[in-house]
């Protein structure tokens, strides 16, 4: 690995590559390389590191591919900032954020009342012409977008409004209803990012995105939300205790 001064050991097993990724992650996690900042030139990190440009443009692209890093056209490699780590727990993504001090905020994309079909439907435990409100959200960390979410809740459980949210956090309203959630059944997979989708969370068609549904009842037993979203990879990891 890299020596005190940062140098690469050429003596070590460990890849040259993989020693300078080591060191440039080092120095995002330390702050010395904030989150927005712009990557030091070639010339600058080959000084700091002893590395070839080979090696270095091989730590780049890995760090790249582990969503530390970014390329945008014209505007150079810039660091990312720390993905989202969240425990499988019966949270909100927006308090998490919160917690974090991630400054959470959302952009309300649809809102609506009506029937919500039969397999939202049976999942919330309601006949298939009950209305409940159903609802799109863009969340955002840090002026970043992480997770586009849509959630389903009976009308007769809590009379939302597309006001309530955009401040607050679907369980901080489901919690000031008197119906916070108090157990839930969460399925995590992954697929590819339609176009709309893409565009919405920043990310190239096709790019691979998180998914996760949830149906959470509250202490009587009752459903009193369902909800299916997606996030981006590279922002947002889900953590496991096994």
């Amino acid at each position: 690995m890299t020596g005190p001064s940062g140098q690469v050991d050429r003596g070590s097993p460990v890849p040259l590559y993989f020693q300078v990724a080591t060191r440039i992650r080092g120095m995002v996690e330390s702050g010395e390389l904030p989150a927005g900042s712009r990557l030091p030139a070639e010339a600058e990190l080959a000084a700091r590191t002893g590395a070839s440009r080979p090696s270095l443009r091989r730590a780049v692209s890995y760090l790249v591919e582990q969503g530390v890093l970014a390329r945008r056209r014209g505007a150079g490699t810039r660091v990312l900032p720390t993905r989202m780590e969240r425990p499988v727990d019966l949270t909100s993504l927006h308090d998490d954020l919160a917690r974090d001090g991630r400054a959470p905020a959302t952009v309300l994309r649809a809102f609506s009342v009506g029937p919500v079909g039969d397999v939202v439907a049976a999942a919330l435990g309601i006949p298939p012409s009950a209305p409940a409100a159903r609802f799109e959200r863009l969340r955002l960390a840090g002026g970043e977008p992480l997770a586009l979410m849509t959630n389903v809740v009976p009308a007769d459980v809590l009379p939302l409004r597309p006001d309530d949210l955009t401040g607050h956090g679907l369980y901080e309203l489901l919690r000031a209803g008197g119906h916070a959630p108090r157990s839930a059944r969460q399925v995590v997979g992954a697929r590819a990012a339609g176009a709309a989708e893409a565009a919405a969370l920043d990310e190239p068609p096709g790019a691979p995105l998180l998914t996760m549904t949830r149906t959470a009842w509250d202490e009587t037993g009752r459903a009193v939300e369902y909800g299916s979203h997606l996030y981006r990879p590279t922002r947002y990891a889900v953590e496991l205790t096994l």
